[in-house]
């Protein structure tokens, strides 16, 4: 049912999309965090979620193990059961009611072989097995920021930990004008990734307004000609920057350790 629900971290709002029967966003804060069509779940309504999928439909083919850091109504996990049969999830969220929410207003049993954890992101991720997952998805946020201690050069150790060798890490993270935090995250992954990419819709990318950029990571290897094919093409028509241009981007940004200033 439509409404404001109160949660561990505050009170969530569940509005229905008018124009799809069966649509959903999650809102906090007047922040709209995840949208999921429960009959659908091949349909994606935002943007930066569309890129995630595009890097996820690159993939090596067959199901996927996965990590999702960060769980809001579950709408990557329900893509990939969707379009990979037989893909294992785990997701950790820290918000208990949350969870209870989802899993009642939103269908949460419908996704298969799905586990979640209630905890915060580093508790949970140290949970989690060595080369355990093909594919780790960072979308965390507190409000409209993804918090620090999820950026550090350390926990981006530890989830290379959780990664398999040829395994691949997406983050979302929103950033504004001037892009300093996205510049020092970049900074701060490709210091554990050698072979990075980052996507955004133009306006974002060049800082002239606050909106979503996903970063694409491996340690073997990203489909960097297929990414920016798919990127320039779809809806958002995204840049996808890597090589030299990344290099550029980053441009001296010092990498986040924990403790530091951001």
């Amino acid at each position: 049912m439509p409404g404001l629900y109160p949660v561990t971290f505050g009170e969530i709002e569940l509005l229905r999309d008018l124009d799809r029967q069966d649509g959903w966003v999650l809102s906090k804060d007047g922040v709209p965090q995840s949208y999921v069509d429960l009959q659908d779940p091949t349909f994606l309504e935002f943007e930066y979620v569309r890129l995630m999928a595009d890097v996820i439909d690159l993939v090596e083919e067959g199901p996927l193990s996965c990590l999702h850091v960060g769980g809001g109504a579950c709408t990557i996990p329900r893509y990939v059961a969707a379009t990979r049969p037989g893909s294992r999830h785990i997701v950790i969220e820290p918000d208990g009611l949350l969870v209870n929410l989802v899993r009642e207003q939103l269908n949460l049993r419908s996704i298969p072989r799905l586990k979640v954890i209630v905890d915060g992101g580093r508790e949970g991720t140290a949970k989690i097995w060595d080369a355990s997952a093909d594919l780790v998805v960072l979308d965390a946020f507190s409000g409209a920021t993804m918090p620090v201690e999820l950026a550090t050069a350390e926990y981006m150790g530890d989830l290379a930990r959780v990664l398999r060798p040829s395994g691949t890490l997406l983050i979302n993270l929103a950033d504004g004008k001037g892009l300093a935090f996205a510049r020092r995250l970049l900074a701060t992954v490709t210091g554990t990734f050698g072979h990075v990419a980052l996507m955004a819709e133009p306006g974002v990318m060049r800082g002239r307004r606050f909106g979503n950029l996903i970063v694409a990571a491996s340690r073997t290897g990203l489909p960097l000609d297929l990414l920016s094919r798919r990127a320039a093409g779809g809806l958002t028509q995204a840049r996808c920057v890597h090589g030299e241009a990344l290099s550029n981007f980053i441009a001296g940004a010092a990498p986040i350790n924990d403790g530091d200033p951001v």
